[in-house]
């Protein structure tokens, strides 16, 4: 009797003490879920790359174990980052050409050049990206007579920090045989006397593209994998990529399924017959780490070369109004076609006018109220008149906060005080739909979503300036700025169910941080240290 009853009570002591398994565990943490009620929890357990639970220590430390366990010593964590707005691949390149970010006079722009040059002697193009002659002396476009001066004989090609307008030296112009006088629509060929300045803004810019050398897989490989080892480190596990080309997406692919390449990849296609023909038949593409799912589309260009359409001439350019850059058939057309299935429609529009074509065409096809998502990118000046059109038919407005901390030095020089009250938005675009994904268009801007929180909340920039913050009037609150980057950003993507929250049965996409941006001031935001990144459950950055 006295060994049955041994046995019995060791077989109920098992029982009661039976947990179950997780691949992870982190404990001792302050966790803000992100879900609908923006909830808090201490704990959270991973299995198989998704969250199988969320609470309090005590409750998950006594239910699961795990050889891999994780104290997070009081540190904050949220949900891995979601860019709504990036460019990924174009990040990864601008890594290995000439970094011109930051220049403030063309000299610099010229030495920076000179000093790339003399650590790549043999570098068939010259590649460099980052100018913007609104940081220069006289904040006038520069030429390219130091140029073909120090480069006779090898093609030079400098992007704008907007990717809106190249510089480009005589040899390149002469191998896309581009010549002064020459016309094309939706972009500019730049002279001076009838002489070419080596200025192309926006669609002039393809007949340069089109002759330059096609990336071989290798270079993709390492643009590619530069990007997401930087991307980790700043606490971003979800990027959108807004327009390539069916060919990029087969190499990311591969990369992918290959075990290369781990970030989390939403792609917007460029407006483009040959993607058109190549995915409208087979429909969205989904993978575990990849969703193709949209189409991107350009209104016009940017405010900072004055390529931006707007409705009124540019107060400092008498009589220029800036462009579409294609007919508002085609824009029609692209609507009408997409209207039809499950692709996204997205559009960069940045000027008044450019976004009032969009936002019309989209109620025209849209027809109130829906799910589609259909996005305008940017969103960057509305008219009055005009923010009710994204409310009435769903019309997502997808925006950059950096953007206004970085235009807001010389946006008033192109707009006026009256019409840049309608610019950078955010709370009036906010409550349109009730929610608003946030991205930051890099590189364009710094990669930094620390950057976006701070310029989105105080909007400042990094160096605290303005005192008191840009048109205070659209800032948004923390709470919806982290939403921002997380959950409304997944949901622009279709991807809500998935990331972009801390809940139970999605991946395991998370961060750590050294401070709680809920409560930090706003000069302490960007000292934020992100202490490890999980992916799927795996860490992909960190100690």
């Amino acid at each position: 009797m006295r060994t049955i009853s041994f046995c019995v009570c060791l077989s109920l002591f098992m029982a009661c003490n039976t947990k179950k398994q997780a691949d992870l565990i982190i404990h001792n943490a302050l966790i803000y879920t992100v879900d609908s009620a923006f909830s808090t929890a201490q704990a959270v357990a991973v299995k198989d790359g998704k969250i199988i639970a969320v609470g309090k220590d005590d409750e998950l430390l006594n239910t699961y174990e795990s050889k891999n366990i994780v104290d997070a010593k009081g540190n904050t964590i949220y949900p891995g980052f979601i860019d709504a707005h990036a460019h990924f691949l174009a990040y990864g390149q601008s890594l290995f050409a000439v970094d011109l970010f930051g220049s403030t006079s063309f000299d610099e722009v010229i030495e920076r050049v000179q000093k790339f040059t003399s650590g790549h002697p043999n570098e068939p193009w010259i590649m460099g990206r980052g100018w913007d002659q609104n940081k220069f002396p006289g904040k006038q476009f520069p030429n390219n007579e130091k140029l073909n001066k120090l480069f006779p004989n090898t093609p030079v090609v400098l992007e704008r920090v907007d990717g809106h307008a190249l510089l480009v030296n005589d040899k390149a112009l002469q191998l896309a045989n581009i010549k002064p006088g020459q016309t094309l629509t939706g972009g500019t060929i730049e002279t001076i006397n009838g002489k070419l300045t080596g200025i192309l803004i926006d669609n002039a810019e393809r007949l340069m593209y089109e002759v330059m050398p096609p990336p071989s897989k290798d270079d993709y490989a390492k643009w590619l994998t530069a990007a997401q080892q930087n991307c980790f480190a700043q606490g971003l596990t979800t990027i959108t990529d807004c327009g390539l080309s069916y060919k990029d997406i087969d190499v990311i692919d591969t990369l992918q399924q290959q075990g290369k390449l781990n970030m989390r990849l939403y792609i917007l296609l460029s407006d483009a017959k040959e993607n058109y023909d190549h995915y409208l038949k087979r429909g969205p593409y989904k993978t575990d780490k990849l969703f193709v799912h949209g189409f991107k589309v350009y209104a016009d260009g940017a405010l900072g070369s004055r390529g931006a359409c707007l409705l009124q001439p540019y107060s400092d350019r008498k009589g220029w109004s800036g462009f579409l850059l294609s007919s508002k058939a085609h824009y029609d057309s692209v609507a009408q076609l997409l209207a039809g299935t499950d692709f996204q429609m997205c559009t960069h529009a940045i000027g008044d006018s450019g976004n009032r074509v969009m936002l019309m065409v989209y109620n025209k096809y849209l027809k109130g109220k829906n799910d589609k998502r259909w996005r305008i990118e940017h969103a960057q000046i509305i008219n009055p008149e005009d923010f009710a059109l994204f409310g009435k038919a769903s019309i997502i407005p997808s925006v950059q906060p950096t953007h206004a901390t970085s235009d807001m030095y010389w946006a008033a020089d192109r707009l006026g005080k009256e019409r840049l009250k309608g610019g950078y938005a955010y709370k009036q675009l906010l409550q349109q739909n009730g929610w608003i994904p946030l991205g930051t268009d890099f590189p364009v801007e710094d990669i930094s979503p620390f950057k976006t929180f701070l310029a989105a909340v105080f909007r400042v920039d990094a160096k605290g300036y303005p005192v008191g913050g840009f048109q205070m009037e659209n800032a948004l609150s923390r709470e919806e700025t982290m939403r921002g980057m997380t959950i409304w950003a997944a949901k622009a993507d279709f991807l809500e169910n998935e990331v972009g929250s801390i809940e139970i049965g999605k991946k395991a996409d998370f961060i750590m941080l050294d401070k709680d941006l809920m409560k930090v001031p706003w000069n302490e935001v960007l000292q934020t240290k992100v202490l490890a990144t999980y992916s799927g459950g795996n860490k992909v950055f960190g100690n």
